[in-house]
């Protein structure tokens, strides 16, 4: 079965890419690389450049690589910057999942899994996550992961493909370096590069309701993550209790901004003080996973812990630097 991965140059696509394909599943990359690198990719994996806005180059790839599957990764992601652009957002995330969701449909396309986001939770209500937990998104990032999952699960239910959507909690670290994450969208990096200009990491709020003020949240290394696609994708080829499957991916354990710089500056060695500044706009204070509905019907628990995320990635970082 040969799996198509959109995104698949990405930071979490590479990965998936990665663990799939070590794994023996067959699988080809599309992206359009205005934010991914095709130097992260396997030699052996087939990369498409293109974009999933597309269809008539959609249509060519499904038919000329026979995919069976798909998995959607190819999103914008700033909350930040969805709340400036949301129709931005919307184009890419919604409207391009609906070209994709129609082109795999008219392909045959069996089995479908979705990248969601813990953004579609926005501040939940409760101390540890579900699933079942009401969908109430704070951001145009969140709406969108909020909408795609609706159309995933709709287009679904209606042509009788299996669907899965994986709600992402904060993800960090790298598998190796080549792989790293080389943005600066997510917490780790954020500190990094402050750092390395012998700037303070900047804190976005200390007047949370949460123990020490700022927002916490649940981490989660990217090589589970990959690994956690494997395990559903597998689940949902093989045709066993699959068809409409949400499950959440990190691992129950809350971590706040402060505690995350601290440990930060312990492995880099660099004892500089955060600067707190304005709160951003769309940022919940406390959202931490339970994983348990993943480790229940699959076996799947993450196996790195937040030290081990910082010490990659801090690592890739000084590898890219010689």
């Amino acid at each position: 079965m040969t799996w198509l991965i959109t995104g698949g140059a990405g930071y979490i696509g590479s990965h998936v890419v990665k663990s799939m394909a070590e794994a023996g599943e067959p699988v080809v990359v599309v992206d359009d690389l205005s934010g991914g690198d095709p130097r992260r990719l396997p030699g052996q994996v087939p990369l498409e450049r293109g974009t999933v806005l597309d269809r008539t180059f959609l249509d060519r790839v499904l038919r000329e690589h026979a995919v069976e599957g798909i998995v959607h990764l190819a999103a914008k992601k700033a909350v930040g910057e969805s709340v400036e652009k949301p129709l931005l957002y919307y184009r890419e995330n919604v409207t391009g999942l609906q070209v994709l969701l129609d082109a795999a449909v008219s392909a045959g396309v069996s089995s479908f899994l979705f990248s969601s986001s813990a953004s579609v939770y926005g501040t939940p209500p409760t101390e540890v996550v579900t699933e079942d937990t009401p969908l109430a998104p704070l951001s145009p990032y969140g709406e969108t992961k909020t909408a795609g999952e609706w159309m995933v699960r709709a287009t679904g239910r209606a042509q009788g493909m299996a669907t899965a959507c994986l709600r992402y909690f904060n993800v960090a670290g790298t598998a190796e370096p080549a792989l790293a994450d080389t943005g600066v969208f997510n917490l780790v990096p954020m500190v990094f590069e402050r750092l390395d200009a012998g700037l303070p990491p900047l804190i976005f709020g200390d007047d949370y309701p949460t123990p020490d003020g700022t927002c916490v949240r649940d981490y989660i290394h990217v090589a589970d993550i990959a690994d956690a696609h494997l395990a559903v994708a597998r689940r949902l080829a093989s045709g066993r209790g699959a068809g409409d499957l949400v499950y959440n991916i990190g691992r129950g354990e809350g971590v706040s901004v402060r505690e995350m710089i601290r440990l930060i500056a312990e492995i880099t060695g660099h004892e500089i003080a955060p600067e707190v500044t304005d709160r951003r706009p769309g940022d919940p204070a406390k959202v931490v996973a339970s994983a348990d509905r993943l480790a229940t019907d699959l076996g799947w628990k993450a196996s790195h812990d937040v030290h081990a995320m910082i010490a990659s990635a801090w690592e890739a970082r000084r590898a890219s630097r010689g």
